[in-house]
């Protein structure tokens, strides 16, 4: 690495009244000067304005230096995302989805305090897939098109998925054991599916091209019938067209299905965290 390579800096702005830091930034040279001559609206330029306005000027340190631009993109990144709501930076930087979100010290988070995450999964039953063969076989597919099969092909090995029936509710719970492959290349008990009594044989449609039905292997923990599905009309309970969504933030409807199903849903994801360690 040479000398121009690691000329970056981290500065921050601090305000002579009160002494408190509102804008942290990063850059070579007199990149830290420039926001004196600033003649924009934001909150940091009226901060300065204030300030000039008392006869004072900003304080203004170097607090990292020696840098790549990348260490000091982390660097600035590391400081908004501590201080952020008591500074006048307008943006979240770069490297803005490896921080935790604010206000969620209070949550588990998936990513964060477990390395994988809790995903309602729609069945989709119809021509190409029925939950009683995803139920029997272990799996829950998508295909048809990559619109479809694309968002379960996503899922990742210990991902917690809760499985729904439109129209009738959830009706299981499992863990992703396997990564989604196409259905000619997934195997139940080490054989393939055009071995298995299948209910539904339409799902070798377009298993040849791009079209193919995706399948995701799971190892369910708590399942039900469809005409037992788990639902509770009028209770504002999560569901939505989407292959696979999130329910980091649907609390009333992970309460409902802890319950119904017996499960602890921070247990399960951590379990599989103590399995991966």
């Amino acid at each position: 690495m040479n000398n121009s390579e690691s000329e970056n800096y981290v500065y921050v702005y601090i305000d002579p009244r009160n002494f408190e830091e509102f804008y942290y930034g990063q850059g070579k040279g007199s990149r830290k000067e420039a926001h004196l001559s600033d003649d924009g609206d934001s909150e940091k330029v009226k901060r300065i304005n204030a300030i000039k306005k008392e006869g004072l000027n900003p304080i203004i340190k170097v607090i990292a230096r020696g840098l790549t631009d990348q260490e000091a993109l982390l660097v600035e990144k590391t400081l908004i995302w501590k201080l952020g709501k008591n500074l006048t930076n307008q943006s979240p930087g770069h490297f803005a989805d490896k921080f935790r979100p604010h206000d969620t010290f209070h949550q588990d988070l998936a990513g964060f305090d477990f390395k994988n995450g809790l995903y309602y999964v729609n069945v989709g039953e119809g021509d190409h897939r029925c939950w009683q063969d995803c139920r029997q076989f272990g799996f829950l597919s998508a295909g048809q098109d990559r619109k479809w099969s694309d968002p379960i092909r996503t899922l990742e090995i210990g991902d917690i998925v809760v499985a729904y029936l439109k129209g009738k509710g959830y009706v299981g719970i499992g863990r992703v054991s396997e990564k989604a492959v196409r259905v000619n290349d997934f195997k139940f008990e080490g054989k393939s599916l055009k071995e298995q009594n299948l209910k539904v044989l339409n799902i070798f449609e377009n298993s040849e091209n791009e079209r193919s039905e995706f399948l995701v292997k799971i190892d369910w923990i708590k399942t039900v019938e469809s005409n037992q599905a788990k639902w509770k009309s009028n209770s504002g309970l999560f569901t939505i067209q989407l292959i696979k969504a999130s329910l980091q933030n649907q609390y009333a409807t992970r309460e409902f299905l802890e319950n119904e199903f017996d499960v602890n849903f921070k247990e399960l994801l951590l379990a599989e965290h103590d399995q991966t360690k």
